[in-house]
């Protein structure tokens, strides 16, 4: 256990509850989400106040936007992700709380004495909840400090592609394969890691079986061609939409860089000017190794691509 986690405990909180001691036990033995993986769950990053200097226009605090305090936290593009939260739960044709309930438990768990204080993830999960009984979907949210880990990637990770078993449009016309949807059947997406870990990388690569780039399995992948930035597009694909990838191309449009979302094979990738995995929680990791090749590094670009995210800097 890291220092942060021997200092900090997790929070968890429950819809219709709150926060309750993290050793108290909510969810049978007989529910959906831990026997069938039937379930949803999206997560983004708490930022400590010191991390980003107080509040900003493009994230939620505990106490709502612009608050201030002593302990104040902000967390990264909430409504967003609670939105795709949703999306995701009425493609599972899942009846979840509505967005306000997420929003408030999660500013109940943030305002307990109980909270990190430091850099954290914060996840929003919903389960089907027991089989053949009437109690409906459970929903509950931990908030658990990040590990260290996760702050050595943002300064860059290796990364093995691998196949992802299918083509680049597999999921085109097929709702039934939850394309897409960030489920918790996330067990491929671990295997996944393992395999990258027993090839002395950090991460892998999904390629598509007809050799495009897919995504990572907790990250979406970004490439820097010149001034353009390109990231796997949505859809047919299965690729998860993107919250971070969404709002870095946002900011860079606004800057004027030309974003783009198209299949790149892998030789483009590999020969790229720059290539990330991103996600809300790991933040903005740069590639600086993919299979045997190295991958170009700018370090201005990296904290250019950084602070577009709303990161702090590396």
């Amino acid at each position: 256990m890291n220092q942060r986690q021997s200092s900090e405990r997790q929070l968890v909180a429950v819809i219709g509850r709150g926060v309750v001691p993290t050793d108290e036990p909510f969810i049978y033995a007989d529910d959906l989400g831990l026997t069938r993986g039937d379930g949803c769950f999206d997560a983004t990053v708490v930022f400590a106040s010191t991390a980003r200097g107080g509040a900003s226009d493009s994230s939620d605090s505990a106490d709502g936007p612009g608050a201030q305090g002593t302990h104040e936290r902000e967390v990264l593009h909430l409504d967003r992700h609670i939105d795709r939260l949703g999306r995701s739960a009425s493609a599972l044709q899942l009846n979840g709380p509505e967005p306000r309930e997420w929003a408030d438990l999660v500013a109940a768990a943030l305002a307990s004495r109980h909270a990190p204080t430091v850099e954290s993830m914060l996840k929003l999960v919903l389960e089907r909840g027991r089989e053949d009984h009437d109690g409906g979907p459970v929903g509950y949210l931990t908030v658990t400090p990040l590990p260290d880990s996760s702050f050595a990637e943002r300064r860059g990770i290796a990364v093995a592609s691998m196949s992802g078993g299918r083509t680049a449009d597999a999921f085109a016309d097929a709702p039934w394969l939850l394309g897409g949807v960030k489920t918790i059947a996330y067990a491929t997406n671990l295997a996944a890691k393992r395999e990258a870990q027993s090839r002395g990388a950090a991460d892998a690569l999904f390629v598509s079986t007809d050799g495009y780039a897919l995504e990572a399995p907790t990250a979406a992948l970004i490439v820097r061609l010149g001034d353009e930035l390109v990231t796997t597009p949505t859809g047919p694909t299965g690729v998860l939409a993107s919250i971070t990838a969404a709002t870095l191309f946002e900011a860079a449009q606004a800057e004027g860089l030309t974003c783009t979302h198209r299949l790149m094979r892998m030789e483009e990738v590999h020969d790229s000017d720059g290539a990330w995995l991103v996600s809300s929680v790991r933040g903005i990791a740069p590639v600086q190794r993919l299979d045997d090749r190295e991958v170009a590094f700018d370090d201005a670009w990296h904290q250019r691509i950084t602070a577009l995210a709303g990161f702090p800097p590396p």
